[in-house]
């Protein structure tokens, strides 16, 4: 855990922004919010990388001295990284400030950070931006990473209607040079019922698909299809060991049916019932094109 300093503690600077990691996704906030006209504050745990945002991007160095001079502040780092920079950093943060994160499960995130949050005058605002690439590091960060992509947002459940409208409006509007074309207001539970299935699942499927030994003798064999469905089989493997054990129950939930499901296809096969794969086959189309409303 990280040890707790007292800084500059006090009034914030209106727009000003401390980024807290800059690989992939903070290196793109750093990017638009600063091509956005923020003034921009950042953090790395490579001194290197810092010094290279810092030529272009970054205005100045995120430090225990400037931390509370930031009206929000991104935490861009993995789930653990993220609740040890809260816990060691709380007191530091400024009045009525926002802090966010940019984790891929809400759950144990938010329970952490509401809870430290309730002892302080600044807000924490769980969020899941709905974008980013097969890539990591400052290196394939981009300022329209965000552009038209979803924001997922879990506010804090202590708060009446019209605070937590107003905390959330502030955020999308700190975030606008960011382009996010939606924001979607849910719980953590919900969130990571969902993401099981719409990110965990997938990188999962990605993964193990491409361990089969055909895919060593892909090449002049494959097309669209093969490059689809091995597009996140490449991986940041020690943060998607975080993600995945912290929503666990929800992605086993996911690969059981999965399996199940493939069960049904392997019996049509094995058994040469043609008229069963059909069916198997026909009730997927008919379900992918119900859901895109065709």
């Amino acid at each position: 855990m990280g040890t707790r300093e007292r800084g500059h503690v006090g009034t914030f600077v209106s727009g000003r922004v401390g980024i807290v990691g800059l690989g992939l996704m903070g290196g793109s906030f750093a990017r638009a919010l600063h091509q956005g006209g923020r003034e921009v504050y950042a953090s790395n745990r490579t001194r290197a990388t810092l010094e290279l945002a810092m030529i272009d991007t970054v205005d100045a160095e995120l430090t225990n001295d400037t931390i509370g001079t930031c009206e929000l502040v991104i935490l861009a780092g993995y789930p653990q990284m993220t609740i040890d920079w809260i816990v060691g950093h709380q007191d530091l943060v400024a009045p009525n400030a926002i802090v966010i994160d940019t984790v891929g499960v809400k759950r144990t995130i938010c329970s952490a950070c509401f809870r430290i949050a309730r002892g302080h005058a600044w807000h924490f605002v769980g969020c899941h931006p709905m974008a980013g690439t097969q890539y990591s590091g400052y290196a394939h960060s981009r300022a329209n990473m965000f552009k038209g992509a979803p924001m997922v947002m879990v506010p804090p459940e202590d708060l009446d209607d019209l605070a937590r409208l107003d905390l959330l409006d502030r955020v999308e509007r700190l975030l606008e040079p960011c382009g996010f074309g939606r924001f979607t207001v849910t719980s953590a539970e919900r969130h990571d019922e969902v993401i099981a299935f719409t990110s965990q699942l997938a990188h999962v499927v990605s993964n193990a698909y491409v361990k089969s030994p055909s895919a060593r003798d892909h090449k002049g064999f494959s097309a669209g299809s093969y490059r689809d469905l091995t597009r996140v089989a490449r991986l940041n493997a020690p943060m998607w060991r975080e993600l995945m054990l912290d929503d666990a129950d929800n992605l086993s939930t996911e690969i059981g049916m999965l399996i199940d499901n493939l069960a049904a296809y392997r019996q049509a096969l094995d058994t040469h019932d043609g008229e069963r794969l059909e069916e198997l086959l026909s009730e997927g189309d008919r379900i992918k094109r119900k859901i895109e409303g065709r």
